[in-house]
């Protein structure tokens, strides 16, 4: 557990099936509770910078509410077209209760 980490929530406020985002070092972080586990993506597309936590979060996938494209949150990887570079993902940790995000994966 560093100090590169950064309290965000409780997992309480992440319900599962939810996107929440935070701000952290000037970045928009999307915190997604898929199938009751945790993950942390870039809170945008990397086919034209929307964001993403407007969009439809099924199983482990969120789909870009502007033209479709759908990241894996786990990995970050685009899934189908327009989309083609995938997105970063962060380091998350639970801690209890707690949810930290760390750095870039």
């Amino acid at each position: 557990m560093g100090n590169d980490f950064t309290k965000v929530a409780n997992v309480s406020d992440v319900p599962e099936g939810t996107v929440k985002v935070f701000e952290i070092n000037g970045d928009q972080i999307a915190v997604c509770n898929a199938e009751g586990k945790i993950y942390a993506i870039a809170d945008f597309c990397s086919h034209d910078n929307g964001p993403l936590d407007q969009g439809t979060l099924e199983d482990c996938q969120i789909e870009c509410p502007r033209h479709g494209a759908r990241f894996d949150v786990r990995t970050g990887q685009a899934l189908c077209l327009p989309a083609v570079m995938p997105i970063p993902t962060y380091k998350v940790e639970q801690r209890g209760q707690e949810i930290w995000v760390g750095p870039k994966q």
